[in-house]
């Protein structure tokens, strides 16, 4: 193998009956929002991103919360302000994805494919 593999040609993988088959590179730029020319298709993808950053939002604010409660050597106004940040983390979350599903179940009931279609 004296070229890297950027600079080969094809990907050759055997077929069922065990002859290479050449699998060609991509031709598009596949991006995440110039992939499609549709506004439903980019505020598809957008919305799983954003689900993905409230999941990790989530995920920071219970740590946050969670050293907040630790730390508070049992002063009052630190362990509620730790309960306060947990409680409201998990609530913010939980409304995002409510409106989320809200949004699909309204996509089946009204037959918009736009909708019904993100995650496919």
């Amino acid at each position: 193998m004296n070229t890297l593999l950027a600079q080969a040609p094809a990907i050759k993988l055997p077929n069922a009956e065990g002859t290479p088959v050449p699998i060609p590179y991509p031709t598009e730029m596949q991006s995440f929002i110039f992939a499609s020319k549709s506004l439903g298709d980019i505020i598809s993808r957008a919305v799983l991103f954003v689900l993905a950053f409230a999941g990790i939002g989530l995920l920071l604010m219970l740590l946050a919360s969670g050293f907040e409660y630790l730390t508070s050597a049992g002063d009052a106004k630190k362990l509620e302000g730790a309960k306060q940040r947990l409680t409201y983390s998990i609530v913010g979350f939980l409304l995002i994805f409510t409106a989320f599903w809200l949004v699909q179940i309204a996509g089946r009931i009204f037959g918009l494919t736009e909708v019904q279609n993100i995650f496919k």
